[in-house]
């Protein structure tokens, strides 16, 4: 048997609201926290829990963003004149969707969303690595590349393949005894939860389902390891969407227009405006200011949130909607959702939760970006207790010393040709199947 395995289990939307009076877990992990997440989507909570740093760090906050000058999008302007009843289609998006990510060679998630095709030259999308490999942030190291420096063997979920799919991936790394650190990901409650709200009696049916899960991997883990090492943690929580909100039918009415005096991003949550004159900036925030749903986000604010962008990439205004709130139609889709994230990281459904065997949770981990400060901590007790159990040298290999978290390491994101101009980029892993 070798010493140790720290197994750390991440299920996308599984928040503290969710499991806080369920048994979720309890008889193998019954020490509990909650967590604040960051402001923004997937996009931003996966990067920040993988890299220890918040977006304004990393780079990784919203996917679209208006950059016409490296917009990869200029080959797809022309599906605009086809009919919106084939264009808006979910089906349709999904396919054209993976046939352009194959096309430019993109390796994190992508997703075509609703973006309508008339102004999708206008935009880039920002993340073309993938944050589940080395190399994958856009700005900055992760855990990955920290376990790559030190030579650590590990198991790390692939996305492209299903839950169950990568349960026995996992099981068979640990039966062989070939890794000293897991990293599994789960990302269908964050589905379950878009389609049925978070008071259906099919989220505690898939909560069992995990413990079931959670259960053979502790068992199997057990087998082979002295000490086995459980977190399972998540990103961020869901809120039932009770309203919805046509935000864009309102900006459209005013007298400034998209592309001529400004340009919007319609997520799910909020609105990212880019404003090319001072009359659009005016008139489209006394509109904003005029909505009971939602508030203009003031830039000391996104700083408090680390989620403020001196440069403006990701918005030089944010209007952000409070929880419950669904902006529908958005760039996003045109149907309802029954849940969403993304709202203010303090509101009562945007909190995550950390769940582990250990005796103790430190006290400074409060927020999911401290997760990786477990990660990086318990890897290093993984190499140290097992590679010492095989007689080889335990000490930090002299290349380790160089890795610092707050390395600003720019990956290249804004070299991605164009679909009908194609070049080279890193092979990885499909994305997460997220907003």
């Amino acid at each position: 048997m070798k010493p140790i395995l720290p197994l750390f289990i991440f299920i996308d939307a599984c928040g503290w609201e969710l499991i806080r009076n369920d048994p979720f877990a309890r008889d193998f992990a019954p020490n509990r926290r909650r967590l604040e997440s960051v402001f923004g989507y997937s996009s931003a909570c996966v990067p920040s829990i993988l890299s220890g740093r918040w977006p304004q760090e990393h780079r990784n906050w919203c996917y679209f963003v208006y950059d016409p000058k490296h917009s990869p999008f200029k080959a797809l302007r022309p599906l605009h004149w086809l009919p919106r009843a084939l264009t808006s289609r979910r089906i349709f998006r999904r396919w054209l969707s993976r046939f352009v990510r194959a096309r430019l060679n993109f390796c994190g998630y992508f997703d075509l969303y609703n973006i309508p095709f008339k102004y999708i030259s206008l935009f880039d999308f920002t993340e073309k690595n993938s944050p589940l490999k080395p190399g994958g942030m856009n700005c900055g190291p992760n855990i990955f590349d920290f376990l790559e420096l030190r030579d650590i063997p590990c198991h790390v979920s692939d996305p492209a393949t299903s839950e169950l799919e990568n349960l026995e991936d996992i099981t068979a790394d640990i039966d062989s005894e070939r890794i000293d650190f897991a990293f599994i990901y789960w990302p269908e409650l964050d589905g379950l939860l878009h389609r049925v709200g978070n008071q259906s009696p099919e989220v505690p049916l898939k909560l069992r389902q995990y413990e079931q899960w959670i259960k053979r991997l502790l068992a199997a883990a057990q087998e082979h390891y002295e000490e086995v090492r459980l977190y399972v943690f998540s990103d961020h929580g869901m809120a039932n969407c009770e309203e919805l909100l046509d935000l864009k039918t309102r900006i459209e009415a005013l007298e400034a227009r998209m592309a001529r005096d400004y340009v919007v991003v319609y997520d799910s949550t909020m609105a990212r405006f880019w404003f090319f004159n001072e009359r659009a900036r005016r008139e489209i925030g006394e509109c904003l200011r005029q909505v009971p749903q939602g508030r203009i986000v003031p830039d000391d604010e996104l700083d408090e949130l680390r989620a403020f962008f001196p440069d403006r990439y990701f918005g030089e205004l944010i209007f952000l909607v409070r929880e419950g709130v669904l902006i529908v139609p958005s760039d996003m889709g045109e149907r309802p959702l029954r849940a969403m994230h993304g709202y203010h990281p303090r509101d009562k459904q945007s909190y995550a939760a950390l769940l582990t065997n250990q005796p103790e949770i430190p006290d400074d981990i409060t927020a999911i970006p401290d997760i990786f400060r477990l990660m990086t901590r318990d890897a290093e007790l993984a190499r140290a207790r097992n590679r010492s159990r095989n007689q080889e040298p335990a000490s930090v290999d002299s290349r380790s010393q160089d890795f610092d978290a707050s390395d600003a390491v720019v990956t290249g994101t804004r070299t991605t040709p164009e679909i009908i101009g194609l070049g080279e980029s890193s092979g990885g892993a499909g994305g997460f199947p997220r907003r």
